[in-house]
């Protein structure tokens, strides 16, 4: 039987790991993705949309499937379901680890705060033009902000509260230094807010910033349950995988439930 390997995907990294594995003998790879986007991009190997019912339905169907290990590829603030997948593989009994890419190196001068609502509480005092570039679903903790104008960039429209003075555009990344230049130019930015992501994909607009001399508020992300296997890159977690799944793809008697 193929050992069976599932991803919490969602992140850019996650499909270059499904991508690595699906074409591996003895090995079968289930993408999971939270159905959170209506278009996701395509993703090799078997793929799942929507939620588990938290630690417990997540260890009921790790068990069900007979997963041999979980790696936890999902975005860097996607806080509850990291810690729902740390609890779910010690329920099931099974490896477990976390794709997290590398957070950015800060510019002295930048503002590292602790939350969307502490970065709420300091763009007044920096600008009055601010791309806002912290994903749609944290928007309502600027909602009160009535005096800033905010340019918001989305994949798919965001739902309200949003900042009454908001205008929304609709794209999708990858976008490079020019088109981040473009962009704050266009709208005469002022601030930047962003969260800290961390990786390439996302970089550019942080060094369009910097070329403008822009002030960047960053808000760093939370940090991973205590005593989580946290692996920087795909072949980190490739290499993790080799020593908890045997060559072959058999699973071992204390790796499979």
């Amino acid at each position: 039987m193929p050992a069976h390997v599932l991803i919490l995907g969602g992140t850019t990294e996650s499909r270059r790991l499904a991508t690595a594995l699906a074409t591996r003998a003895g090995l079968r790879v289930t993408t999971s993705l939270a159905g959170r986007v209506s278009r996701p991009g395509a993703v090799d190997g078997e793929v799942r949309l929507g939620g588990f019912g938290g630690a417990a339905g997540l260890a009921d169907w790790l068990r069900a499937h007979r997963v041999a290990a979980l790696v936890d590829a999902t975005h860097p603030f996607a806080e509850r379901i990291t810690a729902n997948a740390a609890e779910a593989a010690r329920m099931a009994g099974i490896p477990h680890a976390v794709l997290r890419r590398p957070g950015w190196d800060l510019d002295d001068g930048w503002y590292p705060v602790a939350s969307l609502e502490e970065a709420a509480r300091t763009v007044p005092r920096l600008g009055q033009r601010v791309f806002l570039s912290t994903g749609r679903l944290g928007l309502a903790a600027f909602a009160g902000l009535t005096d800033t104008r905010f340019v918001v960039r989305s994949v798919e429209p965001p739902e309200p509260p949003l900042p009454p003075q908001c205008e929304l555009v609709l794209a999708r990344g990858p976008f490079t230094l020019a088109d981040e230049l473009d962009l704050l130019r266009t709208h005469r930015i002022d601030v930047l807010v962003t969260k800290d992501s961390g990786g390439a994909a996302t970089a550019p607009k942080l060094a369009a910033a910097r070329s403008l001399s822009l002030p960047v508020v960053v808000v760093r992300r939370p940090e991973l349950p205590s005593g989580i296997r946290a692996l920087p890159d795909v072949d980190g977690v490739l290499d993790w995988l080799a020593g908890v799944i045997p060559p072959e793809g058999a699973c071992a008697a204390d790796t499979c439930p």
